[in-house]
């Protein structure tokens, strides 16, 4: 899960005062900021946090928009509470996405520049990708013939000290842990490529650079990737990125790998000295400015074919990551014996058990980094889903109510995601339904048998058919791929409400993360990170079933036994069983004892 800092906004009116300048002399009625970099990344560099700096919101997803007299700023439903908040004392206007009354930025625009003939937008089409784009001219020519300009960033001029593309340094991934040589994934590609009839392809996607040449980085919070281009053709593949990043090891082994090396702002010219007839270039993935630089007979606008294979794990990935979730569950059981009497003796705040939290993961062996910031949610805090604490809102947690706990580590042979939510005390009537209500959506998605190739809009049902009959939701996505050393969100494939047509299959991970958030009052969420695995194969096809990485106890106080199902109970007590078979060998005979507590059956 990404995560959410609520803070007060700095010299945001400042800010707009000085991009209305620049828009003035340069003749632009308004200007679109969205959260992306130049890679369409989710989670992007300090460089391009050109949304945040302008509106003081920090949320990983939404898009502001500023005119010479207004502002306002979309986002999701993971966002509304906290982007209410930090957007106080500003101009902009929260515009909340999905829900009913709410225009998109095209009807916005189109009403207040109303007045303004020929009114032009600007975007940077360096960060916008070609399909926003493309749908955005559309859109606003439908809204009264408004015109847009790709070819200036404002923030070059106003945002002054603008952070760098960081230079640390890049590192090789050994196949001990990736399991598959570069060149050989490049061949893959290649041979993707030719079933397409593509002669190359631009690679845009961070991860997806890191995956295809076994490379990690740190230019990104809690993310292993580095900033660069790969553009693959039917003979050659060079990377571009600042060489200052590359060792002289990395040089010498891209080198082997067949893998040529250029400088990061070389890459327009190397797209318009492309030679082969055409070249694939994802118009999602691929910047607006880019994909204009290719002078090819054809272009080939077809989804990347690398996600798809990065999201399908071979033997040594999967590995991999039961070494990581084993050493995650270590330190979770370290932790959740360590939590109820540290809150009970006092001082303990979501801060302080955050920071415990890291420190048992951190005396791991391959750990590298947390998987993304900590949601350390207690009380109310535990309603705002993606919540994460700062000195001005950190709060005591008190031996009562619920924690809502989401997070995960980098280990370097895989990546943890996982959400627990603790009784720390007594709980209300409510509490307890809501927790037992979410439990059985998570459950019931574990217990999921489904052909080979369903999608997961399909399943997504199961996590939330106990909650519609009482005429409850949550409003964000039940699961997500998750990387190998790697982004903690990953893709193609899903499971949410909104249609996602990528097959699910083998070797595939997803996570399975329910929840229920009463605003004000208490949240709950659990997730555990699953493997997809063969089930069966009859005449009607190859079946697959959910497999838990996760190795930790669910927190049992909570439930109300009498609304579990049979096969809830039994899946939950069997759960327990493995749990405590697979980690006990690695614990103290109290860490023992605790957890023999822990996953007693019920």
């Amino acid at each position: 899960m990404s995560v959410l800092q609520i803070k007060c906004p700095m010299n945001i009116q400042q800010r707009l005062s000085d991009l209305r300048e620049v828009m003035e002399r340069e003749h632009l009625d308004a200007f679109i900021f969205p959260s992306t970099d130049p890679h369409n990344s989710e989670y992007t560099p300090d460089r391009w946090k050109g949304r945040e700096w302008i509106s003081g919101f920090t949320g990983s997803a939404g898009t502001a928009v500023v005119t010479m007299t207004s502002a306002a700023l979309w986002t999701d439903s993971r966002y509304f509470l906290a982007a209410a908040d930090q957007l106080k004392g500003t101009e902009f206007q929260l515009m909340k996405l999905k829900i009913e009354g709410t225009p998109t930025i095209a009807q916005w625009l189109g009403q207040e520049l109303r007045e303004k003939n020929g009114a032009e937008v600007g975007v940077d089409g360096m960060v916008y990708g070609t399909q926003n784009v493309e749908a955005l001219i559309a859109d606003l020519r439908h809204e009264g013939g408004i015109t847009v300009r790709t070819n200036f960033d404002p923030l070059a001029v106003i945002w002054r000290n603008r952070p760098a593309i960081p230079t640390d340094k890049v590192i090789i991934q050994p196949m001990e842990y990736a399991g598959e040589t570069a060149s050989s994934k490049i061949g893959r590609i290649r041979k993707a490529l030719r079933e397409v009839h593509a002669d190359g392809m631009l690679v845009s996607a961070l991860d997806d650079v890191a995956w295809t040449l076994n490379l990690r980085g740190s230019d990104v919070h809690c993310n292993p990737v580095f900033v660069a281009y790969l553009l693959i053709s039917s003979k050659d593949a060079t990377l571009y990125c600042n060489k200052v990043k590359i060792t002289p090891e990395v040089q010498a082994y891209l080198a082997a790998e067949g893998v040529r090396l250029a400088e990061y702002d070389e890459v327009k010219q190397g797209l318009a000295d492309y030679f082969e007839y055409n070249i694939l270039l994802d118009p999602v993935e691929t910047c607006y400015t880019l994909y204009h630089q290719v002078h090819t007979k054809e272009i080939v606008r077809l989804a990347s074919p690398i996600p798809a294979m990065k999201a399908k794990k071979n033997d040594t990935e999967i590995r991999g990551y039961r070494s990581a979730m084993l050493k995650d569950g270590i330190a979770m059981v370290k932790f959740l014996r360590w939590l109820k009497p540290a809150v009970e003796a006092g001082g303990q705040t979501e801060i302080s058990i955050d920071r415990k939290l890291t420190a048992l993961r951190a005396e791991q062996p391959l750990f590298r980094d947390i998987s993304f910031d900590t949601i350390a949610g207690y009380d109310k805090h535990g309603a705002i889903v993606h919540y994460e604490a700062t000195p001005e809102t950190d709060i005591p947690v008190e031996p009562r109510g619920l924690l809502l706990l989401d997070s995960g580590a980098q280990y370097q042979d895989g990546t943890t995601d996982i959400t627990r939510t603790i009784a720390l005390g007594p709980l209300t009537d409510e509490e307890r339904h809501v927790y037992t209500l979410v439990l059985k959506g998570h459950i019931q998605l574990e217990l999921c048998k489904f052909p080979e190739g369903s999608s997961g809009t399909q399943l997504d049902i199961l996590a939330r058919e106990a909650m519609w009959r009482e005429g409850l939701n949550y409003l964000h996505g039940t699961g997500h791929g998750v990387g190998s050393y790697l982004n903690v969100h990953e893709g193609p494939h899903q499971i949410r409400m909104e249609y996602m047509p990528a097959p699910l299959v083998a070797g595939m991970t997803l996570t399975d993360e329910p929840g229920l958030y009463l605003p004000g009052r208490f949240g709950v969420r659990t997730e555990n990170t699953l493997l997809i695995t063969p089930y069966m194969e009859t005449e009607f096809g190859r079946f697959l079933q959910f497999d838990s990485l996760t190795l930790c106890p669910i927190d049992t106080t909570p439930i109300i036994r009498e609304e579990l199902l049979p096969e809830e109970l039994a899946w939950l007590n069997a759960y327990h069983r493995r749990v405590y078979t697979e980690l006990a060998p690695h614990l103290d005979h109290e860490e023992q004892e605790w957890l023999r507590e822990a996953t007693k059956e019920i």
